[in-house]
């Protein structure tokens, strides 16, 4: 087996990375991992890594969770494949039947694609589309939160308000209208996210008075706004924005991309609102982190709208891995753990005695907004700290953990099988780190 010196030279000859700024490993190299086990990485040489994000927000329960990889097999020995235009199989019907289950039937029809952005895209289209079918094909207009994040297709770019990634494309996006967002970090002086969240919730409903006939669906991510700086809002919210579109005939599209599957303390972000969306995006945890895999709910309203002997009234969107069996699978056994193993009671135990063992962090006045949603984390570090995120990342990185921040948002997303010791752990280099970054430089 080849070095981690050998491993990164021919990557960086070979590789184009995603989101990054390849000229940066001049200086700040990248790490090839070989084995993963439990909340651990190896690299090629031996070391071991704490991942501390879930490789990306996917992996649940561990690398290499044996239940899920032996599923995996299992389907293998079966059927690897089969195109999902005029087949079926079981493992998609299965999937489908218990992910509607989970919703109480609201949400009754799956459709399959790869990826996060394509389960956006889909929805996107459907929302237009149905209301098109409806003979109001001019509502085709979205609405999407400040600092949103759906994506990097060019529809997803088009609900997605981070600047970095839109801002060299904006040619090419039709964009969307970004509302304020219930960020508790917008609070002015004593002000309680409830109240945060409700002023955000007036001016979305101020807008669609205005714009509802144009006006297809308001997408976004319940609880947690992840990438753009893990902002976290009341569920008051999520209920005034469900009203509002009923109010003004208007989808409303839950991306749980990220926050899905336990993430912010319940299976789905949204039932803390305790609303049904009319269109849920999953993807990420699905599969455990397995397999790529996503899915967009729909209700039987919407899908109504497409049931017709007319092809051109047909939901016309394919992509070749659609429904893939042995990622199917890989999703049917992250279910049964969540039920087996009764995931979600112990999430929220872990994470009171996480919160005890990070007390360091939330009393750190160099620190601001530390907050946590669920098995979700984050704190902020000053403004004028230049370069921090590479220079934290190295530093934790040199500490033997996988941590990259948002910006100069520092977030903890560890997998659910993370146990006091492997917190502590984090906790202690999180420290050690910022005390090496947030040093005055002489």
């Amino acid at each position: 087996m080849p070095g981690n010196a050998e491993l990164v030279a021919r990557s960086l000859k070979s590789v184009w990375h995603p989101a990054t700024q390849m000229k940066a490993h001049e200086t700040v190299p990248m790490v090839p991992m070989v084995r993963g086990e439990g909340p651990w990485l190896f690299d090629a040489d031996g070391r071991r890594h704490l991942d501390a994000i879930s490789s990306w927000w996917v992996n649940l329960f561990g690398h290499r969770e044996p239940r899920i990889g032996g599923a995996i097999k299992a389907q293998l020995d079966r059927l690897e494949h089969v195109i999902l235009a005029g087949f079926t199989h079981e493992p998609v019907v299965r999937l489908s039947e218990e992910l509607s289950a989970l919703t109480g039937g609201t949400l009754g029809h799956a459709f399959y694609a790869s990826d996060g952005a394509s389960a956006t895209e889909i929805a996107l289209k459907m929302s237009a589309h149905f209301w098109r079918n409806h003979g109001r094909a001019e509502k085709n207009r979205f609405v999407c939160i400040e600092g949103g994040y759906h994506g990097e297709t060019l529809g997803a770019l088009a609900v997605t308000d981070v600047p970095l990634f839109r801002q060299a494309y904006e040619p090419l996006v039709r964009g969307a209208h970004a509302v304020p967002s219930p960020d508790d970090r917008n609070a002015a002086g004593n002000e309680s996210r409830e109240s945060v969240a409700l002023r955000a919730a007036d001016a979305l409903e101020r807008f669609l008075e205005a714009h509802a006939d144009t006006t297809a669906a308001v997408i976004l991510e319940p609880l947690i706004q992840c990438a753009g700086g893990m902002a976290m809002h009341h569920p008051v919210y999520l209920r005034k924005v469900r009203e509002a579109c009923d109010r003004h005939s208007v989808h409303l599209i839950a991306d749980e991309i990220a926050v899905g599957f336990g993430r912010t303390g319940t299976l789905f972000a949204h039932e803390q609102a305790d609303i049904r969306p009319d269109f849920l995006c999953l993807s990420k945890g699905i599969t455990g982190g397995f397999l790529p895999l996503s899915v967009v709910l729909s209700t039987d309203a919407v899908y109504d709208a497409f049931y017709d002997d007319s092809a051109a009234r047909a939901f016309l969107h394919s992509h070749s891995y659609t429904g893939n069996p042995l990622a199917c699978a890989a999703a049917l056994a992250v279910l049964d753990i969540f039920r087996t193993d009764d995931v979600i009671a112990t999430n929220q135990q872990k994470a009171t005695r996480f919160d005890a063992i990070a007390a360091p962090l939330r009393e750190d006045e160099r620190l601001s907004h530390f907050r946590r949603t669920g098995m979700v984390w984050a704190f902020d570090v000053a403004a004028s700290t230049r370069g921090f995120a590479r220079r934290f990342t190295s530093a934790m990185a040199q500490r033997g953990v996988l941590l990259v921040p948002l910006g100069r948002t520092v977030y903890f997303m560890p997998p659910y099988v993370f146990g006091d010791e492997e917190f502590s752990m984090l906790v202690t280099a999180t420290r050690s780190a910022l005390d090496e970054v947030l040093t005055p430089e002489r």
